[in-house]
């Protein structure tokens, strides 16, 4: 068995596993490398068809390559895709260019958030995030409880058992699932090299920049490279300097920022 055979069964068995204890569960979809690759792995563990809702939070402010990827496979591999908006947020002018970065975070994703777990009642949801992709998304578990406040105690996280977890659904609001936790950006992109997993084509190198990091359109910034292939990209990540989140909006990826917007429930 390689390592990316061990990190794919290890994922697809956490993702059946989470599933059998939850039903009203749903996963969510950044359209970015990892949220994809989970997808991929998702579909994977159920042969082809999804059994619960993809969902995507939208601020309206993404770039027009995420959109027109987010149609283009919701419709190629039949997902149930639920799209969340903070619609109040978004009337009252919150956008990447107010002054209050933080709060602009905490409304379009965090709030919107809250506000398709109270519509649709889901007790748990999937996440592709990475230990590796930021210092505070180190402290997580694969299994991490959220209160009824919607709040993570980064500073008081128990022992990382979750193949032994046993949920506390009186005390929890709902579940957070990570089944990519341990995978690394390189293990991220030799699996879509092996696998051929389509991608956004903001990741590929054009005129010498590419993007390392997608969110929102005005808050990310390409990064210097000539990687237009990803078998390139494979190669540079051997070598390059440049952090992954480094083209993000360096007010958000403040380690301070960073904790005080996962405390409040950001992903």
């Amino acid at each position: 068995m390689t390592h990316l055979d061990y990190l794919e069964a290890k994922s697809i068995y956490i993702i059946r596993e989470a599933y059998k204890q939850y039903h009203d569960v749903a996963q969510l979809w950044s359209i970015g490398k990892d949220s994809t690759t989970l997808l991929w792995l998702t579909r994977k563990a159920f042969y082809g068809q999804i059994p619960y809702p993809v969902m995507h939070i939208d601020t309206t402010y993404k770039f027009k390559e995420i959109y027109k990827f987010r149609e283009e496979y919701t419709k190629k591999w039949n997902l149930k895709l639920l799209i969340t908006r903070n619609e109040k947020a978004l009337k009252d002018g919150m956008g990447p260019n107010c002054s209050e970065k933080l709060e602009c975070c905490n409304q379009l994703k965090t709030e919107a958030l809250k506000q398709a777990i109270a519509k649709y009642k889901f007790k748990a949801l999937f996440l592709g995030i990475r230990r590796d992709e930021h210092g505070i998304r180190a402290k997580e578990r694969v299994f991490s409880p959220r209160d009824k406040k919607f709040q993570w105690n980064y500073k008081n996280q128990p022992a990382e058992l979750w193949d032994q977890y046993k949920s506390k659904k009186e005390a929890e609001q709902h579940l957070r699932i990570h089944p990519i936790l341990d995978w690394t950006e390189k293990d991220i992109w030799a699996y879509i090299q092996r696998e051929n997993i389509p991608m956004v084509s903001l990741y590929l190198a054009k005129n010498g920049k590419r993007f390392r990091s997608i969110g929102c359109e005005t808050c990310c910034s390409p990064v210097a490279s000539n990687a237009d292939t990803v078998d390139k990209i494979v190669k540079e990540l051997d070598t390059t300097k440049i952090s992954e989140r480094s083209g993000r909006a360096q007010d958000k990826e403040n380690v301070y920022v960073m904790n005080k917007l996962r405390a409040l429930g950001y992903m």
